[in-house]
């Protein structure tokens, strides 16, 4: 998996800067993105503070745990019917 470059802090503060009047060429050529990768980050973290992005990334990872129980116990589930359904 690769590896990121930025935190969510250091993002925020890129889109601070263009909130504040920078460009985006001249952000992009500073921080050494491509413009797709800007419009990808104001699309995720546009709007939000430094605390909001940590809670994201909280969620996140919450989100992604539950995932990993649910399916767990949908395997459980199917296991459980077909021994019973052999069983009978």
């Amino acid at each position: 998996m690769k590896r990121k470059r930025f935190t969510e802090e250091q993002i925020i503060g890129v889109l601070k800067e263009h909130e504040a009047g920078a460009k985006v060429d001249e952000l992009c050529r500073r921080y050494g993105i491509s413009t797709a990768t800007f419009y990808a980050w104001r699309k995720k973290f546009g709007g939000m503070e430094a605390s909001d992005a940590k809670r994201l990334r909280e969620l996140e990872a919450e989100n992604a745990r539950l995932k990993r129980i649910v399916a767990d116990q949908i395997l459980d589930m199917s296991a459980m019917k077909e021994l019973l359904q052999k069983h009978w």
